[in-house]
């Protein structure tokens, strides 16, 4: 039996893609659902493509339902894994799996975290304060933004005249090296 992951995305979805390239043929795991908060998200599109169902959901079905547990619950997911998604996960959902929800940050955790620090913003706050080192935080996730412990970290050199759309790049790099593999070894601990 396959172990199963549900990603849950608020936009474009590229580290989704990535996993879902990962775990295509992969004969121990799959990706059972991607759930989105946002009905323009352009990784319905990417779901679409390969074939994996998808959900998208309002505030109200995910912070005042059980509906996203049912789900999860009925297509047994093993893993939750958070690919850009902005919304501060329920501690009801986090109580329902332990250890079993992960989410990748753009900078190296604790700097440049909390409420707000997502995508362009956590780039722009790196330059502003000037580091030469930019970098990646994937982490287990609790009920506050960014604070869960941390699984895996990687860092990138900024030079001087880098603008914000290369230290992203770089960045998403090393996100897509990384964030498949760590998944892939965190769910292959997971006992079924």
């Amino acid at each position: 039996m396959k172990k199963r992951i549900a990603i849950f995305a608020s936009g474009s979805g590229s580290n989704a893609q990535k996993l879902m390239e990962h775990f295509k043929r992969s004969p121990e795991v799959e990706i059972a659902l991607v759930l989105t908060n946002n009905p323009d998200a352009y990784v319905l599109q990417r779901a679409d493509n390969f074939e994996i169902p998808s959900h998208i959901f309002d505030r109200n079905e995910f912070y005042h339902t059980d509906h996203i547990i049912d789900l999860l619950k009925n297509l047994e997911v093993d893993l939750i894994v958070l690919a850009g998604f902005l919304w501060l996960i329920p501690k009801k959902l986090i109580h329902e799996y332990p250890g079993r929800i992960i989410n990748i940050h753009p900078a190296i955790l604790p700097k440049f975290g909390g409420k707000g620090m997502y995508g362009d913003h956590v780039h722009l706050a790196v330059m502003e304060a000037k580091e030469t080192e930019g970098g990646i935080t994937i982490h287990y996730v609790n009920e506050n933004y960014d604070e869960g412990e941390y699984i895996y970290q990687a860092k990138y050199r900024i030079d001087k005249d880098d603008n914000l759309e290369l230290i992203k790049f770089k960045g998403q790099q090393l996100e897509h090296q990384h964030y498949p593999r760590i998944v892939e070894t965190i769910i292959k601990k997971i006992k079924k």
